[in-house]
């Protein structure tokens, strides 16, 4: 158990909130089916267009910057970038737009661990400043809080953070996060499966606690960070 007499909580979301099996075998797998049916279909929407080139460049195609826009080929980088586990914000972005239209239809309903509704009203409902940092676009986030199989749960949710403001296993960005919130890095819980990433918040002065879910994978980490199995065992 955790006791904390803090002002905020900051969420990852894979293996934290969320299953990594969903993220996975789910979101992961409805993105590779259809990114490039989705690329052709908005080959003239002007945003998607742009993403493609960074995509290109990443994934090492070695004439990116030159390449006409073609769709096959973008989405063929794509696809090595998510075979790789890229964290890249335009791939990120791009799986975000595909996921879009998944949770809208109905064909997705986001995955989170059944402790987590209750603990997300209790803190809210309590004044505690809650918030996520993930890898996954900001859109992205905000999609999948919205469409879970508990509801809609981005009311509780005061602000959303991703790569954007830099690597998660890096304490600069905890520190950006810190400042961006308003508040000491004390005042600030932040729970992950990731060892490296609650190093990183600790070294920037976060309380952090490790969460120990279903099909978690083992962390390895320099500092020793409390474990929990759930959201419930966390007492503010």
């Amino acid at each position: 158990m955790i006791v904390f007499d803090g002002r905020a909580v900051l969420l990852d979301v894979e293996g934290t909130t969320s299953s990594i099996a969903f993220v996975y075998d789910v979101l992961f797998t409805f993105a590779r089916e259809r990114v490039g049916d989705f690329l052709s279909v908005h080959s003239g929407d002007a945003a998607v267009r742009g993403l493609c080139p960074p995509i290109l460049a990443e994934a090492g195609d070695p004439v990116a910057a030159d390449a006409p826009h073609d769709p096959p080929r973008a989405a063929a980088a794509a696809l090595e970038l998510m075979r790789r586990d890229a964290k890249f914000g335009p791939l990120k972005d791009l799986q975000g737009r595909i996921w879009r239209s998944g949770f809208e239809s109905g064909q997705l309903v986001a995955h989170v661990f059944d402790d987590v509704p209750a603990a997300f009203d209790l803190w809210s409902g309590s004044g505690l400043d809650l918030r996520i940092y993930s890898s996954g676009s900001v859109e992205a986030q905000k999609l999948f809080f919205r469409h879970t199989a508990h509801g809609d749960l981005t009311p509780h949710l005061r602000g959303h953070y991703d790569t954007a403001i830099g690597p998660k296993r890096e304490s600069a960005s905890y520190a950006m996060i810190a400042a961006d919130m308003g508040f000491d890095p004390r005042q600030i819980l932040f729970v992950s499966d990731v060892g490296e990433e609650l190093d990183a918040a600790r070294r920037a002065g976060m309380q952090t606690a490790l969460a120990d879910r279903p099909g978690n994978r083992p962390a390895t980490s320099v500092y020793d960070h409390q474990t929990v199995t759930s959201f419930g065992e966390i007492v503010t």
